[in-house]
């Protein structure tokens, strides 16, 4: 078993991590192995100047990316441990979540659901700053962030930039197929826009085959791919359309709660949603509209194209990057415990980007956030913190009217013998949909809003 927190250089105590971070940042760093010194020397182009930011009053905690995980980190750190001086840097102006947008799509929801957040109002309300740039590179010997307005020096770092689609793993590998996809068959995991135009697709269809393809592996929200098709069924069935949803699924079977899907496929959609397990995509006809698997090819009206994913790209830009024996999804090279990069303990890795087999979901990635606040708060001391399991509490809308929900709660176990996450432990699944499980799912997204935005 490893031990729970390396003392080696590190900070000696809070007060003069306050004195040193007044300045222009601590230079005391852990002395890395050779390997690891490789990785530092990540290629970054310095701004030149530093950021527009106020000058530090403590431990400068810098958060990269402001989704569930950075958000709740930036929060909940500040809270820990209120020395911090904590700035989340986000290239968005606007906020809108990727969590309950399926039920923007058949009008269970309105847009502001999603969108009337406000990342000013979240730095407000819980004491720290947001800074809306683009994060470029990353200097870990000089423990600057490199961003398209300035160097920021940083004390400890977040980066929780979630994750990036993988085509090549469907067999698109020239560029121009993969632009081609991403604007006229987007996936919607990524970005608001992607939304809106799924919204608009599934508006103004009017009939035929409309195809929602899901990936292998660990990809984001494993359950969602298949709520969504219930989500263009029941505009279906509501509108009276001649068409049909194909499901094409690359794994056997659904990958969770599957009892409940196959009810709502079978009892709520017979005629409409047509679910082919084993159906890996391997290619993309865009102009022809086809979709090519190992057993057939498949014409379409219209598609929601979900390839697999991998973790952000920007974790290779920075340098962080796990090799291929640890991740096979381009996740960080991270502590399984503590979420630090190898052994740096001042560069943390959260969210989607973690190489962790835990679920790439939204209350995941908050409850993992709590957790990791806490160890940043206790590390900023020089204490220790034990490890604790996030939570994996899901919910999928099968339909729109009457809303009906089914849901799974789990935690994950962890072997200190092998260092290894173990998988789900306590899980409790509910698969009979039903109006009590909606309601709840409702007020589940609301109260992650309340969580990452409210004081």
């Amino acid at each position: 078993m490893k031990p729970a927190f390396n003392r080696r250089n590190f900070l000696k105590s809070s007060s003069a991590a306050v004195a040193a971070a007044s300045g222009a940042g601590l230079a005391v760093g852990l002395a890395a192995p050779a390997a690891a010194q490789a990785a530092r020397q990540a290629p970054f182009a310095s701004a030149g100047r530093a950021a527009d930011l106020p000058k530090a009053k403590g431990p400068r905690l810098v958060v990269v990316g402001g989704g569930t995980s950075g958000l709740t980190v930036a929060k909940y750190a500040k809270k820990e441990y209120p020395a911090f001086d904590v700035v989340l840097v986000e290239r968005r102006d606007m906020y809108s979540s990727c969590f309950t947008s399926n039920l923007w799509y058949a009008d269970i929801i309105n847009l502001a659901y999603l969108a009337d957040h406000s990342f000013l109002d979240a730095a407000v309300n819980n004491d720290y700053v947001y800074f809306q740039a683009t994060a470029l590179g990353l200097d870990r010997d000089s423990q600057t962030l490199v961003t398209d307005q300035g160097d920021i020096r940083y004390d400890f770092l977040v980066v929780a930039p979630g994750i990036a689609y993988d085509w090549s793993k469907i067999g698109v590998d020239d560029v121009a197929t993969q632009t081609a996809l991403r604007q006229a068959y987007p996936g919607g995991f990524l970005s608001p826009t992607e939304h809106v135009t799924i919204r608009r697709k599934i508006r103004e269809f009017e009939g035929g085959v409309f195809v929602q393809t899901v990936p292998s592996g660990n990809y984001r929200c494993l359950p969602a791919p298949y709520e969504r098709a219930c989500m263009i069924a029941s505009v279906i069935k509501k509108n009276k359309l001649k068409g049909k949803v194909v499901v094409l699924d690359a794994n056997p079977e659904i990958t969770i709660k599957a009892e409940g899907f196959h009810a709502a496929f079978d009892e709520l959609y017979k005629d409409i949603i047509d679910w082919r397990p084993d159906s890996a995509v391997t290619g993309v006809d865009v102009q022809g509209k086809v979709i090519h698997t190992a057993f057939d090819d498949i014409a379409f009206d219209d598609a929601i194209i979900y390839p697999n994913v991998r973790a952000s790209t920007l974790i290779e830009q920075f340098g962080l990057v796990a090799p291929p024996t640890r991740s096979n999804q381009h996740e960080a090279d991270i502590d399984i415990r503590f979420y630090n990069y190898a052994d740096d303990m001042r560069v943390y890795v959260t969210g989607d980007a973690r190489r962790h087999p835990y679920s790439k979901s939204a209350n995941t990635s908050n409850t993992e956030a709590h957790y990791v606040a806490r160890v940043l708060a206790a590390r900023a001391q020089d204490k220790e913190v034990a490890w604790t399991s996030p939570q994996t509490l899901c919910y999928s809308m099968v339909s729109a009217d009457p809303q009906e929900a089914i849901y799974v709660d789990t935690y994950y176990g962890y072997d200190t013998e092998q260092d290894a996450i173990t998988g789900f432990a306590d899980t409790q699944l509910f698969q009979d949909r039903n109006e009590d499980n909606a309601a709840a799912y409702l007020e589940w997204g609301r109260g992650l809003y309340r969580d990452m935005f409210k004081a």
